[in-house]
C-alpha cells in the first residue's frame, strides 16, 4: 500500500485516511481517561481520527461513551484498549462489547496478544497496534494488525520502546507491509510534515489534545501543560500500579519523580484522591480528570517532549485545523524544489513522465527486496546467540533500513507512491532453519540487488540519486565480502549447498 502524503489546498491525505475513513492524517491518541466522547467528536468532526481511551474502563462506561459519540457524529472512530494492563475478566467483557456494538476500529498497546487480535479481526474490526520496536512491529503484523503506530521514546504517557522516533520510524517502515503512523512528541504542523515526509501515513497526537477545551483532563493538568518546558517532561517508573512491572511513563516532573513521596516500590497503598467514587492511589497511573478530586500534583501528569511548544488552551477542532494548516505549509517548504512537469501537450514532459514511471517501478522493486532483507536480518538476529554472526546481521539490518528509507524518499521525489510489498525472498529465506545457510542465501539476495542497481544506474540522470544508488551498491558489495569472509572463517563454503 502506498505511503506518500499528497498536499492539496485544504489537506494532507494518505491511504491510511481511506482505511480509517478520515479526511486528514491526524489521529487522536487513545489516552485513558482523557480521550472521551467530547474530544473524539471534536477531532472527528474536524476531519481527524479519534480513539476513545478505554483502558481498564467498565463496559458500562464504554457503552455510554460509544453512544455519545455515535449520537453526535457519523465519522468512524476507534476504542483503545490495553490487554496487558487489564484484568482477564474485564478484558473479555470489553472485547465482547466491542464486537456487540460493531466498533469499527480497536487500538491495542503493550504486549502483542495474538488471541485478542484474532478475535477482533474475526468480527471484522480493524486492528491498530502501537509498537516500540521493529521486532514488535513484525509480531503485531503476524498476529493480524492492519495498521501500526511507531511510538518514539519522546511520547507522553506509557512508553514502550527505547528509541527516538527519528530512528524507530524508518526501522518500522523497513519491515512493515501495512500502513504505519508515527507517535512521540508531535505537537505541531512541522512535526506532522516531517513524519509524513519520512513515510508515515499519519501523525498521532496526544499531549497537544490534552490541552484543549474538550479533553476530559482536569483544569489543573491543562494549565501545567501550558506552563511546562520541554525539559519538564521526564521518564519515570514510579507510576506503576495496575500496569506491568517496570513500565516507563513520561510525565511532568513532580514531587513523586523527585523521590519526595518515598519509595514507589516499597510504600503501602496511600489514597491521594477520588475519581467518580473510586480511590486514586499514590504511584498509580490515574491522571487528574474533570471528575477527580485530591492531590493533583502527586498524580501522573502525562506529557510528551513537545510540551514546551504548547502555550495555549483552545478548542480541539481549531487545534487540529491549525496543525493541519502548518503541516501543509511545511510540506510545501520541504518539497518546494520539486518543480511540476510542463503541460501534457509538451512532448518533452511526456517523455520525462514515462522515464520517471519506469524508474519508479524499478525503485519500488528494489524497495520490496530491501524490505525482505531487513526482515530476514532482523528475524535472524533475534534467533542467533553467536556474537560474530550477530554483528554481521545487525550491520546488514541497519543497512537495509537505511536503503529502504532512501528508496522511499527517491520514489516520492519522482512523484511516485512507495509500495508496501515485501519481496518473496523473505519467505524463501525464512524457510531455511540453519542460520549460516540462511546467511549464505541472504548473500545471494544481495548479489541480485547489486545486479539490479547496475542496470538501474544506466537509467538515472539525476546526480544526487546516482550517488545514493552508487552508495547502496557499494554497501551491498561490502556486505557480500563480509559475509563470505565470515562463512569461510567458520569453515563453511560461500554457497553451502544452495542452488
Amino acid at each position: 500500500m502506498p505511503s506518500r502524503a499528497l498536499a492539496t489546498d485544504s489537506a494532507l491525505h494518505t491511504p491510511l485516511c481511506d482505511l480509517l475513513g478520515c479526511r486528514h492524517p491526524l489521529m487522536l491518541a487513545g489516552m485513558g481517561g482523557i480521550s472521551r466522547s467530547d474530544l473524539v467528536v471534536a477531532v472527528s468532526e474536524a476531519g481527524g481520527f479519534g480513539f476513545l481511551g478505554m483502558a481498564r474502563e467498565s463496559p458500562a462506561l464504554i457503552r455510554a461513551e460509544l453512544e455519545l459519540v455515535r449520537s453526535r457524529t457519523r465519522a468512524l472512530f476507534g476504542v483503545s484498549l490495553v490487554p496487558a494492563a487489564t484484568p482477564a475478566r474485564l478484558l473479555r467483557e470489553q472485547l465482547a462489547l466491542c464486537v456487540e456494538l460493531a466498533v469499527p476500529v480497536v487500538g491495542l498497546f503493550w504486549d502483542v496478544d495474538q488471541e485478542v487480535v484474532a478475535r477482533l479481526r474475526a468480527a471484522g474490526i480493524v486492528v491498530v497496534h502501537q509498537v516500540g520496536s521493529a521486532v514488535e512491529a513484525l509480531l503485531a503484523q503476524e498476529a493480524g494488525a492492519q495498521l501500526l503506530i511507531a511510538q518514539g521514546v519522546e511520547a507522553g504517557g506509557h512508553v514502550r520502546g527505547q528509541k527516538p522516533l527519528r530512528q524507530l520510524l524508518p526501522e518500522v517502515l523497513a519491515v512493515a507491509h501495512v500502513p504505519v503512523a508515527a507517535a512521540g512528541g508531535l505537537v505541531d504542523g512541522r512535526d506532522v510534515a516531517r513524519v509524513l515526509d519520512q513515510g508515515a501515513q499519519a501523525a498521532v497526537l496526544g499531549t497537544v489534545f490534552v490541552a484543549t477545551q474538550e479533553s476530559y483532563a482536569h483544569d489543573y493538568y491543562k494549565q501545567r501543560l501550558v506552563q511546562a518546558r520541554a525539559e519538564d517532561a521526564v521518564l519515570s517508573e514510579d507510576f506503576h500500579l495496575n500496569w506491568p512491572s517496570h513500565a516507563r511513563v513520561r510525565v511532568l516532573a513532580s514531587s513523586v519523580t523527585r523521590g519526595e513521596r518515598g519509595d514507589s516500590r516499597a510504600s503501602r497503598l496511600q489514597v491521594i484522591g477520588e475519581e467518580s467514587g473510586r480511590p486514586v492511589y499514590l504511584f498509580g497511573t490515574d491522571s487528574p480528570l474533570r471528575s477527580t478530586t485530591g492531590d493533583f500534583e502527586a498524580m501522573a501528569l502525562y506529557a510528551g517532549q513537545g510540551v514546551g511548544r504548547i502555550n495555549q488552551l483552545e478548542p480541539a477542532g481549531r487545534c487540529l485545523q491549525r496543525i493541519l494548516g502548518e503541516a501543509v505549509a511545511h510540506w510545501r517548504l520541504i518539497h518546494e524544489d520539486e518543480m511540476e512537469l510542463s503541460s501534457p501537450v509538451c512532448y518533452a514532459a511526456d517523455v520525462e513522465r514515462d522515464r520517471n514511471a519506469s524508474l519508479i517501478v524499478r525503485l519500488d522493486e528494489l524497495l520490496a527486496a530491501e524490505r525482505a532483507g531487513a526482515r530476514v536480518a532482523l528475524r535472524s538476529l533475534a534467533e542467533s546467540s553467536d556474537p560474530v554472526l550477530r554483528k554481521v546481521l545487525d550491520a546488514m539490518h541497519r543497512d537495509a533500513v537505511r536503503w529502504c528509507a532512501m528508496l522511499m524518499q527517491a520514489i516520492r521525489r519522482l512523484k511516485g507512491q512507495p509500495g508496501m510489498r515485501t519481496g518473496a525472498f523473505y519467505e524463501q529465506a525464512m524457510a531455511v532453519p540453519d542460520l549460516h545457510k540462511r546467511l549464505a542465501l541472504l548473500n545471494h539476495g544481495q548479489n541480485w540487488v547489486i545486479r539490479k542497481l547496475c542496470e538501474l544506474l544506466v537509467m538515472v540522470e539525476d546526480p544526487g540519486l546516482r550517488q545514493e544508488l552508487g552508495d547502496m551498491q557499494q554497501a551491498h558489495e561490502n556486505n557480500q565480502l563480509r559475509v563470505a569472509s565470515l562463512l569461510e572463517s567458520q569453515g563453511r563454503g560461500p554457497d553451502m549447498g544452495l542452488s
